[in-house]
């Protein structure tokens, strides 16, 4: 069948009355847009995502109260985005387009690429990370994969959805700086890379303005400026003013208002002819998205069986192993206890909007039921314990000392611990970073009676560790999906190098977040205080102590960096440079190292972190084997976004490229100079400082001839050394052109109003 021209979606829309073409621009229920049957245009399905498919019927909800269809459950975000791998991302869009097609789902709706800019975010676990790039990258693979097969994507939830507390009418305050460094570029990098079919907007206001309501940021900035061809889908719920909506490039609201919206829309064309414009290019690209469905219809996949092997696959490239002093992997003649309520019952999915009604779970302890190896299992605690206190207790007490028992005579301990499904889920945030009370205590418990306790985490986010100078190591399986039992047992036996790195940082306590004083503390506005200084662009520029630092993760072999090399030593605004880095694996056993790229600013030309991202590749290296890696940088990798011209700016000067195992494992680094063509806009008037004229070559010599005829030469001995050139020099930094008459008897109004011309002609 011929594909939709966009000529023929052209004339559909021209045969349109404008009550069907208002009638288009929502749901006809949970899930279905609206046909016309007039014209022969059908309606399609769309389905929660982003890490399986949670297809329901027209009577469905959104938050995952009700049954959804069985499907696989993938693992979250939270992991998959630890494998720093567009590879393992791309296996599971592909999968995930094979099971839209198979269940007649024309999008998925994900991914979700906000920034984790607290780790107390309730949806944080299906967020990918706390950098932009590694976000954006991970992303455009998932959605390019995704798309193949013909489904579409809604990368949601655009823009700054950064918390569930009041996420439908709080107000997100961000300076633009702030916004395009760190809350913007995700959605940019995926909309540039792999052009989505739909971008969700969030629920929230953006200074002020709801996102589904701003022109700036859904047709300036998400269209002129990127270049997204696609269609604008509210949140479900998100709308507020359908006609500003409309008005602002919101093509599609969902779910249904029942017509209510579409009345107000055609209503609002009869005072406004012009809006009729806007709804035509809303159909247009709606229709588009609606027949490159229907053209590219295919049978798909929907393999139980083989999903789920898929999805142990993605989760063994995505464990991270936090800390191991020698227990891992596990010995084949060790005689197990297995610990914890997890163990039996995985804790491998977040609430809400994305859960996943699965087929087939597996549990560590049934992936232990089908090898050789000895274990005893004892509960130990209960992931949600009574709600009396004193049959809490008395429970707890009893499990305890059953788990202490069967550790005391095991060679090793692995204990499986996390968080209950109520402690995170969409719609509401936690209140803390910890673990329930009951697990943290029989840990600390178990570990004064063997010395080889392993801890396996069951958690979407960040959580503190009390005990862990105590256990001898730590694995972070966070929410794995339905395969996650045998995923974990593959690692800790060392079936499976891990290979996994956060892709978060983990504080040593909530205090010392960026956002600690302004996240979810008031009910109509949050102030993004902190900045561009998010995750560990914060926590490296204040040299922090952290739990474990962004990009750290531990394998069963080791890494030499050995080399690293740039193609040239200098660059500017159009060039690229080439980097490249040779890793060499000196360990016993064949493993994949993630190597990290970052860049530091050393111009000092503005405030920045002290590095940033901006490179990560995965290489599989066999033991005693080498792997080069190369890394392509350009001016957008050294630049920062200049508020002064609305647009990214690397300032002439120095930059260190800085490679290694983590943010705070730097092995490798070389420097380069940048030389920029683009002249900054500087302002002359009487309140210009003198500082900023002396660092611009434009002005600099005029003012140091003015310093030098003008200067105060008055003054003895003693005045002179109290007042030192160092003095001076920091007094002028700030001193703005007006004060210079006080500088000498020299100067006088006539001579600054000379100095002012002077400086304007050279900055025109």
């Amino acid at each position: 069948m011929a594909g939709h021209s966009d000529a023929q979606i052209a004339s559909l829309v021209r045969e349109m009355t404008l009550e069907e073409k208002c009638s288009l621009l929502s749901g006809a229920d949970f899930w279905h847009t609206k046909a016309v049957e007039r014209l022969g245009i059908p309606a399609v399905m769309v389905s929660d995502g982003p890490h399986g498919l949670r297809k329901q019927d027209t009577e469905g909800d959104h938050l995952g109260i009700n049954d959804s269809i069985k499907a696989v459950c993938f693992p979250a975000a939270c992991a998959t985005a630890s494998s720093f791998d567009r590879e393992v991302l791309k296996k599971l869009g592909e999968t995930l387009g094979d099971e839209c097609q198979a269940e007649d789902v024309s999008t998925i709706l994900g991914p979700a690429i906000n920034i984790k800019r607290s780790p107390l975010c309730g949806r944080n676990f299906e967020y990918v990370s706390e950098d932009p790039y590694l976000a954006g990258e991970l992303a455009a693979s998932y959605i390019n994969a995704v798309q193949s097969k013909h489904i579409g994507t809604s990368v949601k939830h655009f823009a700054l959805n950064n918390q569930e507390y009041r996420r439908l009418t709080n107000s997100s305050n961000c300076d633009e700086r702030t916004m395009r460094e760190i809350y913007l570029p995700a959605f940019e990098i995926a909309v540039k890379k792999s052009q989505p079919a739909t971008i969700m907007h969030s629920y929230n206001l953006i200074n002020g303005t709801y996102a589904g309501e701003s022109s700036w940021l859904l047709t300036d900035v998400l269209r002129k400026e990127w270049g997204f061809k696609g269609v604008v889908v509210s949140d479900w719920g998100a709308v507020s003013n359908r006609v500003k909506g409309v008005a602002a490039g919101g093509d599609l609201e969902m779910p249904s208002s029942g017509g209510k919206n579409d009345k107000k829309v055609k209503e609002a064309v009869k005072s406004d002819p012009q809006l009729e414009d806007k709804i035509d290019e809303s159909c247009r690209r709606i229709l588009r998205w609606v027949f490159d469905y229907l053209d590219g219809r295919q049978q798909g996949n929907f393999d139980f069986a083989r999903h789920h092997e898929v999805a142990r696959e993605i989760e063994e490239e995505s464990i991270v192993l936090l800390k191991n002093e020698g227990a891992l992997p596990l010995s084949p003649d060790a005689t197990l206890a297995v610990i914890g309520e997890f163990a039996e019952k995985p804790r491998y999915q977040g609430g809400g909007s994305s859960h996943i009604n699965t087929k087939a779970v597996t549990s560590v302890i049934d992936a232990l039921s089908k090898t050789n190896i000895t274990f005893a299992y004892a509960k130990g605690f209960e992931i949600e314990p009574d709600k009396d206190a004193a049959r809490a207790a008395a429970t707890a007490e009893e499990l305890t000392e059953e788990a202490l028992m069967l550790a005391s005579r095991s060679k090793a301990v692995l204990v499986f611990a996390g968080l209950p499904d109520s402690f995170e889920s969409e719609g509401y945030d936690r209140k803390h970073l910890q673990l329930p009370q009951n697990q943290n205590e029989l840990i600390k418990r178990l570990c004064e009676v063997n010395r080889n306790v392993v801890i396996v985490l069951h958690n979407g986010s960040p959580v503190e560790l009390p005990w862990i100078s105590q256990v001898n190591a730590v694995v972070e399986a966070y929410l794995g999906g339905e395969a996650v039992g045998e995923a974990v047992l593959n690692v800790l036996t060392g079936k499976v190098n891990p290979s996994g790195k956060l892709a978060e940082t983990f504080p040593l306590r909530l205090e010392d977040t960026p956002s600690f004083l302004s996240f979810a503390n008031d009910k109509k506005n949050v102030c993004y205080s902190e900045g561009i200084f998010v995750g560990y662009r914060y926590y490296d520029t204040r040299k922090m102590d952290v739990l474990f630092p962004f990009g750290h993760g531990l394998s069963y072999t080791t890494f030499a960096y050995e080399s690293v090399t740039v193609s040239k030593k200098s660059l500017s605004d159009k060039d690229s440079i080439e980097v490249t880095v040779t890793v060499k694996n000196t360990g016993a056993r064949d493993g994949k190292e993630i190597v990290q790229l970052y860049v530091a600013d050393k111009t000092n030309a503005s405030t920045r972190p002290v590095k940033e991202l901006k490179g990560f590749e995965k290489v599989f290296i066999p033991a005693g084997g080498s792997a080069t890696v190369r890394f392509t940088l350009d001016k957008r990798s050294f630049a920062w976004y200049n508020t002064d011209i609305h647009d990214w700016y690397a300032a002439t000067g120095d930059y260190d490229i800085l490679v290694g195992a983590s943010s705070r494992d730097i092995r490798l680094s070389e420097s380069v100079t940048f030389k920029t063509d683009v002249v900054l806009p500087l302002p002359v008037n009487e309140d210009t400082a003198v500082g900023d004229l002396l660092r611009d070559e434009r002005t600099a010599r005029i003012m140091q001839d003015f310093l030098a005829t003008h200067g105060d030469d008055e003054g003895g001995e003693s005045s002179k050394e109290a007042i030192t050139e160092e003095m001076v020099a920091e007094m002028l930094d700030g001193m703005p052109l007006r004060d210079l008459l006080m500088m000498g008897r020299h100067a006088e109004e006539e001579d600054l109003v000379k100095l002012m011309a002077d400086l304007q002609a050279a900055v025109k």
